[in-house]
């Protein structure tokens, strides 16, 4: 009951938490991602479908709180796309992009990575990072299959060039001793040298050289990411940038179609996916080189590669809600900075477009 009397009055199509503020997209992306839905039967999202719909008629049956509308909203945006009204499939959904991305990020993170390998992860999570892009796309404008097949050999293509090829001119730098080659070339947690006779101090002093060259490596990992990424989204997203996405007025009818403001959407999407790596590169290194200088895992060195996926999942399950907060889906430009015709067409300063995922 408590939580029925916090709850907000129902908005279709709107968000319980406001989106005008980072911690309200946090919330309402918390909500979305929410691994749980991904187990919602047909039925249960029948009913969410229908309940939505008899509120959008009119024909809400006595009873229903606005805690139950919100829920049967959350299992709709979850699972259904908001342009097409089409499922999408359950491993490219946000709420299934940490459960079935962790095993491949753990593949990139794993030490000792050959070419080959590096060549097999990384087209493993470009593969899974463009079928996301497209399944989460503005999907206001059909996209042919053959424009499909050609982004998605564009860009897994490219990204894995850019990986692949900067991780091994890394690892021809000559210059570079081989201990800052490795933890530039891949970052994993070094494996731990010491034994439990070193006592505090080392330990501690360790670990401080390892957070060090963890941040030190940054830049090169998430040049590698970045550059890759937004490859990945523009060329997956390519049709909305010739075709344009519509833009709806404050009474959410369609003004027109924008190609500048699938521009914004698409670099604004691009930007969350260079943010979205940033914890995975740094987080797991810094917490493994403590974890790896306890004296249980050293005496259990089995369990070292189920501790690194765990810290790998948990850091990817929180830095995705963070990454995608950063502009609320459902975005908004002011006229003025579109296209002449779309400013012809409505008396609104300001329209709404669908940013994507």
């Amino acid at each position: 009951m408590a939580e029925d009397a916090a709850c907000p009055a129902f908005q279709l199509g709107g968000s319980r938490y406001d989106q005008g503020s980072f911690l309200g997209r946090l919330r309402h992306f918390v909500d979305i991602i929410d691994p749980s839905t991904l187990f919602v039967s047909e039925t249960r999202l029948k009913e969410s479908i229908k309940l939505l719909d008899d509120f959008k008629h009119g024909t809400l049956p006595t009873g229903v709180s606005d805690l139950q509308l919100w829920e049967a909203q959350k299992v709709k945006q979850a699972i259904i796309h908001p342009d097409t009204g089409d499922k999408i499939f359950m491993p490219f959904r946000m709420s299934g992009y940490v459960p079935f991305g962790t095993p491949i990020v753990i593949g990139l993170l794993l030490p000792n990575q050959t070419v080959v390998s590096t060549i097999i992860w990384q087209w493993l999570n470009q593969s899974h990072n463009a079928c996301v892009n497209y399944a989460n796309r503005n999907a206001t404008k059909p996209t042919p299959t053959s424009r499909f097949l050609q982004g998605y050999f564009g860009a897994v293509t490219s990204a894995v060039s850019i990986a692949v090829g900067l991780k091994v001119l890394i690892e021809k730098a000559n210059k570079l001793s081989p201990a800052t080659r490795m933890v530039i070339q891949r970052f994993v947690p070094f494996p731990a040298v010491g034994t439990s006779r070193q006592g505090p101090h080392l330990a501690a002093v360790r670990l401080l050289y390892k957070s060090v060259s963890a941040l030190k490596a940054l830049s090169s990992d998430v040049l590698v990411s970045a550059s890759a990424n937004i490859c990945n989204v523009a060329l997956m997203r390519h049709n909305e940038l010739s075709e344009g996405i519509d833009v709806l007025d404050t009474n959410g009818d369609v003004v027109g179609s924008s190609k500048i403001a699938a521009r914004h959407a698409i670099a604004e999407t691009a930007f969350t996916r260079v943010v979205l790596p940033m914890p995975i590169f740094v987080l797991p290194p810094i917490v493994m080189s403590y974890l790896e200088g306890l004296r249980f895992l050293q005496k259990q060195r089995r369990l070292m590669l189920p501790v690194h996926s765990l810290v790998c999942l948990l850091t990817f399950g929180l830095s995705l809600p963070v990454a995608i907060s950063l502009f609320p889906q459902m975005s908004q430009i002011e006229v003025s900075r579109l296209e002449p015709e779309i400013a012809m067409a409505t008396d609104c300063k300001v329209v709404t477009y669908n940013k994507g995922l």
